[in-house]
């Protein structure tokens, strides 16, 4: 039951969105950076955006990539996962960690940053290549981890001695103090380390540049910190509590402080939708999304009232225990003053396929906003410097004025 859901229907233009394309289940990173109004090219991997998140500083020769330190047991030479690190292992965790930081071989060098409950930052320097596949296997109980490969021209030799760097850690590690105690006390060890989310530091149009707009991204985690200041945005950290709807409030008040203060773009993203829907329970994600309706209703009261403002997700999760994300559409709505309403009264993904706006793609979420705002890039004119920017309004005498950090950006860029 969501009256106020519906209600903003009532007043929106509806469709359904794909995050990505058709039938193509999108990892957070990859909706949020197409939804952003960013090409797939641009992007620099999620290990970087994690790494920017935590504070990290980094080099735009090497790789990084997200490495966690999980509890395995060998079965017929290969090695399974079984868990993960818990809080109360943060310690032993950063210990183990901090015995295999620094690895050389075949030229490359490894290094682990360590930031929480066994999860690190690996940096690869000496020519490393992104493109090497990922050990994570994903699911338990499907794939032992996995062999790192090469994914392209020129990633052989980075995933040869990615192959070597994960043994020597298994080897090293296994033989750890702290993993033979738990050994002893009947614990699977935490012996071996997998990797995902491969990327290299990119240079990337900031926001300003790409969309005329500035503001805030407001979140709850470091991947969401980094992707905020990657492009350009101010990242504003609101952890998530066990009352979604306070969480909700908490995020309104601060959205409607960034607009009074002249923001001209705030992204609001939470969570708890998405937690419900990976609890795999339905009446779960019933409950949450009951208890966050009532809250819907400020967005027809100043200062939203006088913006453009979008509901929507970044990807399905459906209630089948053997599916992450799906690559089926999500509701999306657009409401403000001058938004054409068009017949759904009602926020689902029934329903709003009937929309005036049919059915849409991420690449479509920044130009749909800024056309809704009277800011639609006028096709052929080229107001500024990147003529791929999507509702760039910037004239080119304004671009002279931007900040020292994003001339350099985009000087590097160019």
């Amino acid at each position: 039951e969501t009256p106020q859901l519906d209600a903003f229907c009532e007043r929106a233009s509806c469709g359904l969105l794909w995050p990505l394309d058709p039938g193509r289940a999108p990892s957070s990173e990859w909706a949020h950076w197409r939804m952003l109004g960013y090409e797939d090219e641009e992007f620099p991997g999620r290990a970087v955006l994690e790494a920017i998140g935590w504070g990290r500083q980094l080099n735009n020769d090497s790789v990084y990539v997200f490495a966690t330190l999980r509890p395995g047991i060998e079965r017929e030479g290969e090695i399974w996962l079984t868990g993960r690190p818990l809080q109360d292992d943060d310690a032993a965790c950063a210990l183990m960690t901090g015995s295999v930081s620094h690895y050389e071989i075949d030229g490359l060098t490894f290094s682990l940053s360590y930031l929480s409950k066994g999860e690190s930052i690996l940096r690869i320097e000496g020519g490393a290549s992104p493109d090497v596949s990922d050990t994570d296997p994903f699911f338990l109980e499907r794939d032992p981890v996995l062999l790192p490969r090469s994914r392209a021209a020129g990633g052989g030799r980075t995933a040869r001695a990615t192959e070597k760097w994960t043994r020597w850690v298994h080897e090293t590690l296994s033989e750890h103090a702290v993993n033979r105690n738990r050994v002893r006390q009947g614990l699977d060890p935490f012996s071996i380390i997998t990797l995902k989310w491969w990327g290299r530091p990119k240079p990337v149009w900031r926001f300003p540049e790409r969309h005329g707009l500035q503001g805030s991204l407001l979140g709850g985690s470091p991947f969401l910190a980094g992707l905020a200041k990657t492009v350009g945005l101010q990242s504003v950290n609101l952890p998530e509590s066990d009352i979604p709807s306070v969480d909700l409030n908490e995020r309104l008040d601060r959205a409607a402080v960034d607009l009074e203060n002249g923001s001209t773009f705030v992204f609001l993203h939470q969570k708890a939708v998405d937690k419900a829907g990976h609890s795999k329970n339905p009446r779960e994600r019933v409950r949450v999304i009951e208890s966050l309706d009532p809250l819907i209703r400020r967005l027809s009261e100043p200062p939203f009232s006088d913006a453009i403002v979008c509901i929507t997700g970044d990807h399905a999760t459906p209630a089948s225990p053997e599916v992450i994300h799906s690559g089926d559409p999500v509701p999306f709505a657009v409401a403000g003053r001058g938004v054409r309403a068009d017949r759904v009264g009602e926020f689902g993904e029934d329903t709003q396929r009937e929309g005036i706006f049919g059915h849409v793609r991420g690449c479509d979420f920044m130009p749909l906003l800024l056309n809704a705002a009277d800011r639609a890039l006028f096709a052929g004119s080229k107001p500024g410097a990147d003529v791929r920017a999507a509702g760039h309004l910037l004239k080119p005498e304004a671009l002279v004025l931007r900040e020292p950090e994003i001339a350099a950006n985009i000087e590097e860029a160019t």
